[in-house]
């Protein structure tokens, strides 16, 4: 007999405890289906429909549309989750932006005036 040790100070034939495993299994099989199943005036035996499967084939469906159109909605739906500036902020960048550019050009204009004087070109 093999045996496992369960936790720390707990040592366990696996044998048992398989056993104890497959009992479960079998105790909720047969729970599931008596609670899938209900009598009707007729006393016949008629199983309930799974609303999660309902809806898992739902999903499959939708999943199975054209990936240009997904592509497309998805976009859609994350453009409308961007934060955009204002009309207030949008000057303020582009003006910051400009201004910088002019400096930098320049700044690299002079750097190479005083670079062909002391060069002599």
């Amino acid at each position: 007999m093999a045996k496992v040790v369960k936790s720390t100070r707990e040592v366990v034939d696996i044998n048992e405890e398989m056993e104890k495993i497959q009992k479960k299994k079998k105790n909720s099989g047969k729970d599931k289906e008596q609670s899938n199943s209900k009598k009707n005036k007729n006393d016949k035996v008629v199983k309930n429909t799974d609303k999660k499967k309902d809806k898992e084939k739902k999903v499959k469906k939708t999943k199975k549309k054209n990936p240009v159109f997904t592509f497309f909605s998805e976009v859609k739906k994350e453009v409308s989750k961007v934060k955009w500036p204002s009309r207030k902020d949008m000057v303020k960048y582009s003006v910051a932006t400009i201004v910088f550019v002019i400096f930098f050009a320049i700044f690299f204009f002079i750097i190479d005036m005083i670079m062909a004087i002391l060069l002599g070109v």
